[in-house]
């Protein structure tokens, strides 16, 4: 009987510790209807199709997530985007 519980606990500490998923099919959504060029997952993601919790950022996704650390909303706001200034290289 309690072996069963164990499992059960250790799943929810499991998925408790899980890594928040930062992207959304939403987000690229608003952002082409704000006229951002956000074609694909790469307009934000290193990798053409990212896996959650496994996912890369480039420069503008590194911006969006220190943005909502910096505001605390729940969700990424694509409005944020007209303040991201790329870095020159």
């Amino acid at each position: 009987m309690k072996t069963p519980l164990a499992v059960l606990l250790a799943g929810a500490v499991l998925l408790a510790g899980a890594a928040p998923s930062h992207a959304t099919v939403k987000i690229q959504k608003e952002a082409k209807k704000a006229d951002f060029p956000a074609a694909n997952c790469l307009y934000c993601h290193n990798e053409k199709m990212p896996a959650k919790g496994k996912s890369t950022m480039n420069e503008r996704g590194t911006y969006l997530v220190h943005e909502k650390a910096t505001r605390k909303p729940t969700e990424v706001d694509v409005a944020w985007l007209k303040d991201f200034v790329p870095v020159k290289k």
